[in-house]
């Protein structure tokens, strides 16, 4: 999930469960992650655990904040489909390695279902999405817009596991949904725009590939979810790569090259790596609080990296949505 990689997504423990004992059996084999490990007082200290729980969870948010940068740069030199489709196939092979020297059994038949909805939501629609949004709007525009993904994944996982949230959560959702509608009709002179459309597009993708990588990390570790989703897009990443490569011109510069390989490996791939592992650690509402500053931490990144200018009604907004986050966090617990 670049940038963006998971808010709301539930921790990543591995267990066994009928009919799929081989994943959850070889999770907890190999260490997969440090919910795996006890705090009692005979096996480690636990604030120590926290205080490293925490330092990955921050690493993560840190990678999905720069992934609109990165992105921004990527575009300098390569196609809007091009750029996905090579940065998927990248991420694959990073994925499939670890998924190889670890060797780690296939999934279930049952789970390729749900694999499926995440691949199509977080490794191909939410980057193409967001890509094609960037060739005409700024990373700080899109950062306001995309800051409402945790308050669209909880709608859809609400609706997708039947709980009905409090009259505050959804007060909450609704506040910061207009303040970004708002945002993005100010900011477009009164309508919204093509890039405005793919990136509302982006957020409903994106929460249905978390909705449904959520309910599989309860099945086997988080980092294996994205890694076989990943692996399940070569097919179509693959073949996607060589036909936009051969009718988009390239121009390999610092900044393309650089922001490519960021988004596969750092977006894509390692900076979910790390947040699930700091998750598992510190829990979910903790590492979900930190996550509410990945709006503010991309604008940030605008400026000092692309030399965007931000309009008052930016971080204002991005401050907004960061509230209503926080309240929807506090009342779904």
């Amino acid at each position: 999930m670049t940038a963006q990689d998971s808010a709301t997504a539930p921790t990543s423990i591995a267990v066994s469960t009928p009919g799929d004992t081989e994943t959850g059996t070889l999770g907890a084999a190999r260490g997969a992650g440090p919910e795996h490990r006890s705090t009692t007082p005979g096996h480690g200290d636990a604030r120590a655990d926290a205080r490293t729980g925490t330092l990955l969870a921050a690493l993560g948010v840190t990678a999905f904040s720069l992934t609109f940068p990165a992105t921004a740069w990527g575009l300098e030199g390569f196609g809007p489909w091009s750029l996905v489709a090579v940065r998927s196939v990248l991420a694959a092979l990073v994925a499939g390695g670890c998924l190889l020297a670890l060797r780690v059994p296939p999934p279930g038949r049952r789970h390729w279902a749900g694999l499926a909805v995440v691949a199509g939501g977080v490794v191909l629609g939410f980057p193409l999405l967001t890509t094609l949004a960037l060739e005409t709007a700024t990373t700080s525009h899109a950062a306001v817009v995309v800051g409402l993904l945790p308050l669209t994944t909880a709608l859809l996982s609400a609706l997708r596991t039947g709980t009905r949230p409090s009259r505050t959560f959804w007060a909450a959702a609704l506040a910061g949904a207009a303040a970004v509608i708002a945002f993005t009709v100010q900011q477009s002179g009164g309508t919204l725009t093509g890039a405005d459309a793919y990136l509302f597009g982006a957020l409903l993708v994106c929460a249905a590939g978390y909705t449904e990588g959520g309910r599989l990390a309860r099945l086997m570790p988080g980092w294996q979810v994205i890694g076989w989703a990943l692996v399940l897009c070569l097919p179509l990443s693959v073949p996607g790569a060589l036909v936009a490569l051969s009718y988009e011109p390239v121009r390999l510069t610092g900044h393309s090259v650089t922001g490519l390989l960021w988004v596969a490996a750092g977006s894509q791939f390692l900076g979910l790596v790390v947040w699930y592992r700091g998750m598992a650690a510190i829990g979910v509402p903790k590492a979900s609080q930190l996550q509410l500053a990945q709006p503010l931490l991309t604008l940030v990144w605008s400026v000092l990296l692309l030399g965007e200018h931000l309009t008052p009604a930016a971080p204002l907004t991005a401050a907004a949505v960061l509230v209503c986050i926080a309240v929807t966090q506090r009342t779904r617990g």
